[in-house]
């Protein structure tokens, strides 16, 4: 089946109204890009949990709608504009030819070796390096597929610092893939934790498919685990998310970490290190452990 882009360039303060109104009539996508991108005025859009909410599309917005063939994207367009109660912008049609979009998307994905013996491997590829750590894991439901620099980052710390049988918590386990690799490389009891229930699904699938014992749950959910088993706190606590959440958890993800117990933190970027390791030193000193294209992982030891 053949499809149809539309692509619309509006204000910044139309593009949701825009892409409501380009939905109800049929679209079925609508994605919003920078109009200026590669180009001196281009203006990224930066966001944290925990920060004052930020701009939803640029300043110059462009609109991408995918139709199907059989519609008219100008009379959608006319449409669309009456609802909204303006004129009908300039557009440009352009067709999208048909493909195999399963065998598109897989070809972009290959395997990924991480650090000496560690690889991340699609379920459509044949492992590599059959006597190496390999994790199946395709991309998916959740965050975390060892291609972003923190995922690296943290997968090295493991490989290189992990001791056979200790416990690990990892704090905001996306799709499981620390635990996973955790658990491959000799954890002992090993949980996930993630506020996202697709998150928690998706880790719980993969460890699954991994072959692997390791527990996954949100977090009211693992405060129940823990004050039942009296496991409150861990040998290894890594969490990979990002620095204001970061920051705003020190205190709770430091007293998780047992007394002599270590903490590894990535999703930072260099220039935020300082600032992280800060909110970080009432409970324990944090340093970077290594640097990985403007990302850090902080590590340190619960005194």
């Amino acid at each position: 089946m053949a499809f149809q882009e539309c692509v619309i360039e509006i204000a910044q303060d139309q593009a949701e109204a825009w892409s409501d109104a380009l939905f109800e009539l049929g679209a079925l996508s609508v994605s919003v890009e920078d109009a200026d991108a590669d180009t001196p005025d281009e203006q990224p859009l930066f966001g944290e949990p925990g920060m004052e909410p930020t701009r939803l599309a640029w300043q110059h917005s462009r609109l991408v709608a995918l139709f199907d063939a059989d519609t008219d994207p100008a009379l959608v367009l006319a449409a669309a504009a009456n609802a909204l109660g303006c004129a009908v912008p300039a557009s440009e049609v352009r067709s999208v030819e048909d493909q195999d979009w399963v065998r598109l998307t897989q070809s972009q994905f290959e395997p990924i070796r991480i650090g000496e013996r560690i690889w991340v491997v699609p379920s459509w590829h044949d492992a590599p390096e059959p006597d190496a750590v390999v994790l199946e894991l395709d991309p998916g439901l959740a965050f975390g597929t060892g291609s972003h620099p923190t995922t690296r980052l943290c997968m090295q710390w493991l490989e290189q610092n992990l001791t056979p049988g200790e416990t690990v918590l990892d704090y905001g386990c996306g799709s499981g893939i620390l635990a996973i690799v955790a658990k491959k490389l000799g954890a002992g009891d090993t949980l996930g934790i993630d506020i996202d229930p697709n998150a928690v699904e998706a880790s719980r699938y993969n460890a699954e498919r991994n072959r692997v014992s390791a527990s996954f749950a949100l977090p009211d959910d693992a405060a129940a685990l823990a004050t039942a088993s009296g496991a409150a706190t861990h040998d290894l606590v890594v969490a990979n998310i990002l620095s204001n959440p970061l920051k705003l958890m020190a205190a709770m993800l430091s007293a998780r970490v047992r007394p002599g117990g270590r903490l590894v933190l990535s999703g930072v970027l260099e220039r935020q290190a300082d600032e992280v390791a800060a909110a970080y030193a009432p409970w324990l000193p944090l340093s970077v452990w290594r640097s990985d294209e403007g990302w850090v992982c902080l590590h340190g030891t619960r005194p």
